[in-house]
C-alpha cells in the first residue's frame, strides 16, 4: 500500500512550499487504529496555517488539511475489531491530506456511514462555526431576523439552513447576480446584493424592525453595513475577514444603537471543550445532515497529483467546496456516494 501525504517543512506560499510525499505506512499502537482517508477539503485557514499567518500553527513539518473522512481499516492491539469499517474523522492537528494515519481510539469522531463522503468531508468545521454563532451570543426566536455577508461562503449555506430549520429569517448578502441565483437556488429566503443599499432594503425587509444579529466573515464596508442592519442592542458578530480591510467601527450605531461587536474563533471554542463537549457539538451538526434537512455544494474534486490545480480553484470564485481525494474510487465503497 502506498502512503503519500501533501506535506511543507517551512511556512511560505502553498504553491511554493507544499509537495507530495511518500512516507512510511504507519502501523496502529494500543489503543489505536489505522485510518485510510477517503476525502477532504480546502479551508481558506489551510492557507494560513501553511503561510504562517494563522492564529495557531503546527509543528514542522507538517501534513495540511484541517477536515476530512477516512474509514478505520486496522485496529491496533486491545481495539475492538468492531470498529473497522466504520466512517471517521480525527482530530485536526494531524492533518487530513494523506492516504493513512494512525489515531487513538477515545479521539476518532464517528460519522454517519450512509452520508455521502463528500457530504461527510466538509461536514464538521464550517457547520460547527455556523451552529455555535446561532446558538450561542444571542437568543435567537422564531421569526427574528438575521443578516450575513458571504452569504454563498460554505459558513453562510450551512447558516441559510440552520436558520430555515429554527424559524430565523435569514437575510444573506452575495457580490454578484451569479451568486444570488445561486443562493436562492439553493432554498435561501432573502438575498440582496452587497451594496450600498443594503441598510434600505433590510429596513424594509424587516417592517422597520432591523436584525437582532449580523454575521460578518468579509470586514471592510461591508461589515459596516452590517452595523447599520442591526436594532438596538443587536449583535455585530465578526468571524472571519476575507477582505482583508480593517473594520470602522461606527460610533453612532455604537452609542445611539448600543450595537455590540464581538468576535469569534472556532478554534478557541473548541480549545475549551472537552472530548464529550466536542462530540456533542458535532453529533448536533450531523443530525440533520444525516436526516437530509441540509446538504452542503461541493464545487469540484481533485487527486492529490493535482493538489496544485485543487488550490489555484479554491482562490477563486466558486459555490462550493474544493475537496482533495487520494482514490476516486474510494468514494464509491459501502454506499458513501
Amino acid at each position: 500500500m502506498k502512503n503519500q501525504a501533501i506535506r511543507y517543512h517551512q511556512f511560505g506560499s502553498p504553491f511554493e512550499v507544499l509537495s507530495l510525499e511518500e512516507l512510511p505506512m504507519p502501523t496502529p499502537l494500543k489503543g489505536e487504529v489505522l485510518i485510510e482517508m477517503i476525502a477532504s477539503t480546502i479551508h481558506p485557514s489551510d492557507f494560513g496555517l501553511i503561510n504562517g499567518s494563522y492564529g495557531k500553527l503546527r509543528d514542522l513539518p507538517a501534513t495540511g488539511g484541517r477536515e476530512g473522512v477516512g474509514k478505520v481499516v486496522e485496529a491496533g492491539p486491545e481495539v475492538d475489531v468492531a470498529i473497522l469499517g466504520k466512517i471517521v474523522s480525527m482530530p485536526e492537528h494531524q492533518g487530513f491530506w494523506r492516504n493513512y494515519a494512525v489515531c487513538e481510539l477515545e479521539d476518532l469522531i464517528l460519522l454517519p456511514s450512509l452520508v455521502p463522503a463528500e457530504q461527510l468531508a466538509v461536514a464538521i468545521l464550517n457547520p460547527v462555526t455556523a451552529w455555535r454563532i446561532l446558538h450561542d451570543f444571542e437568543y435567537l426566536r422564531e421569526g427574528d431576523f438575521i443578516v450575513q455577508n458571504a452569504g454563498n461562503s460554505a459558513v453562510g449555506q450551512a447558516v441559510v439552513q440552520f436558520a430555515r430549520m429554527l424559524g430565523i429569517s435569514c437575510i444573506s448578502l452575495v457580490r454578484s447576480d451569479q451568486r444570488l441565483k445561486e443562493l436562492k437556488n439553493l432554498g435561501a429566503e432573502h438575498v440582496l446584493l452587497d451594496d450600498e443599499s443594503v441598510p434600505k432594503h433590510v429596513l424594509d425587509l424587516t417592517n422597520g424592525k432591523k436584525c437582532v444579529m449580523a454575521l460578518n466573515s468579509v470586514g471592510g464596508k461591508s461589515a459596516l453595513r452590517l452595523a447599520k442592519t442591526l436594532c438596538p442592542g443587536g449583535i455585530h458578530l465578526t468571524f472571519g475577514a476575507m477582505d482583508g480591510t480593517p473594520i470602522r467601527f461606527p460610533t453612532r450605531e455604537l452609542i445611539f444603537g448600543d450595537v455590540r461587536f464581538l468576535g469569534f474563533w472556532l478554534d478557541r471554542w473548541k480549545q475549551n471543550q472537552s472530548r464529550a463537549g466536542l462530540r456533542n457539538a458535532i453529533e448536533q451538526v450531523l443530525q440533520p445532515l444525516a436526516l437530509d434537512q441540509v446538504r452542503y455544494s461541493i464545487d469540484q474534486t481533485f487527486e492529490f497529483q493535482e493538489f496544485h490545480q485543487a488550490l489555484a480553484r479554491n482562490q477563486e470564485s466558486r459555490m462550493g467546496k474544493v475537496l482533495i481525494v487520494p482514490d476516486p474510487s474510494k468514494l464509491r465503497l459501502d454506499g458513501l456516494a
